[in-house]
């Protein structure tokens, strides 16, 4: 069996809002670690995932990015050098969920981009809003750091119509190995709004693994958006008043400022 740098991770994602009112959702879901460049050869090796193609499985280079059939690794490289950061051809790793039956929505997708002595030299977060609307956020990591990656940015793109945009996220993570840890809290000038986190333990990529996870979790992407709009309108019964969703931002992606 090939020894893949890709691979899958089971877990949950936890949501607590904690402001104005309290509300808080928990679901069971899977993701895919996919190195960006074993994407071809995964295609010919597994029977139940495809890139770029229809499968029970599969990865569009057009649900990420800027949309098209430009590789992802070539954007994500040409938004890495804008920001200055060469990884030297190191690996580029993406955390998200897979299409299930030809349907995937995203809410946050994490690049891991790792320099060619596997050290991560930055992080892009990736947000989908149910608008249609992407914006990323590519923040250095610095060198500093060790086990969990602590980062910071304003909030450039609309998510949800119950949150203001005079916001900033806080990120923590734990890389992929043996397990993923992602948080993600969202604050205004009053403190944290809203607190978010997935754990996913690892499990390699393989025919068996996928069938597994389609048992495990059947039509988990239709249920992600489902979930979204379900807890929407608990949220405007609960009287927590829409905001108004403004224009997106003119640029794709947001750069955080280098370490220090």
């Amino acid at each position: 069996m090939t020894a893949w740098r890709s691979a899958i991770y089971a877990g949950s994602v936890v949501h607590e809002r904690v402001r104005p009112k309290r509300h808080r959702l928990r679901y069971r879901a899977f993701w895919m670690l996919l190195d960006l460049d074993e994407a071809p050869a995964l295609t010919r090796s597994l029977r139940l995932f495809s890139h770029n193609r229809p499968n029970l499985f599969s990865f569009l280079d057009r649900d990420h990015g800027d949309g098209t059939s430009t590789p992802l690794r070539t954007q994500i490289e040409a938004h890495l050098g804008e920001a200055g950061i060469d990884i030297g051809g190191g690996a580029i790793r993406l955390f998200c969920l897979p299409r299930i039956l030809g349907y995937a929505f995203n809410p946050i997708s994490l690049y891991f981009c790792h320099r060619r002595d596997g050290s991560i030299a930055a992080i892009v977060y990736e947000v989908n809003n149910t608008f249609r609307e992407r914006h990323s956020y590519l923040l250095p990591v610095d060198p500093a750091q060790s086990g969990h990656i602590t980062q910071s940015c304003a909030k450039r793109l609309y998510v949800s119509p119950f949150m203001d945009m005079d916001m900033s996220y806080d990120f923590k993570v734990q890389p992929p190995g043996a397990r993923i840890n992602v948080a993600v809290n969202a604050s205004d000038a009053a403190g944290i709004i809203i607190k978010t986190a997935l754990h996913g333990q690892q499990r390699t990529l393989s025919d068996g693994s996928l069938a597994a996870m389609f048992l495990s979790f059947p039509l988990l992407t239709l249920k992600v958006i489902a979930a979204i709009h379900w807890e929407a309108l608990r949220l405007w019964v609960k009287g927590i008043r829409l905001t108004r969703r403004p224009a997106k931002p003119d640029r794709p992606v947001t750069f955080g400022a280098p370490p220090g």
